[in-house]
């Protein structure tokens, strides 16, 4: 049964960095694609940035030059790297792996219904 455990999450100031980090257990399969999300308060879930099944990245432009997604094979883990936190970073982050299909497209890889295993989120809180 696949597992995805998010950890790293935290509350910082406005300006600051976290890491977060993704634990996956349970594939008998490579994932097309792993995924960050994350969903504020009153939002819906939005796509942070994707790796796909051959290491290419990309991002959503909230985030881009700031959050930076990677993996450690070896580790079996995903990571998501935030530096110059916002205030509007505030949300619940979310790991998420797709076993449905490869596709290509940062809109279609940042989408929520390409996903079907999901962690449980890790909580990042960012004070101006």
């Amino acid at each position: 049964q696949v597992q995805l455990v998010e950890s790293g999450g935290g509350s910082v100031q406005s300006v600051g960095s976290l890491r977060l980090s993704c634990a996956a257990s349970g594939f008998t399969s490579n994932p097309f694609s792993m995924a960050w999300f994350r969903q504020a308060p009153g939002k819906e879930r939005e796509g942070v940035a994707v790796m796909e099944i051959f290491g290419g990245t990309c991002d959503a432009d909230s985030v881009r030059g700031r959050f930076t997604i990677s993996q450690d094979k070896a580790k079996n883990t995903l990571y998501l790297q935030m530096i110059s936190l916002k205030p509007e970073d505030t949300a619940m982050y979310y790991c998420a792996a797709n076993m449905n299909v490869r596709t290509d497209g940062c809109a279609r890889l940042l989408a929520e219904d390409l996903y079907n295993h999901w962690g449980q989120g890790t909580q990042v809180t960012v004070s101006s």
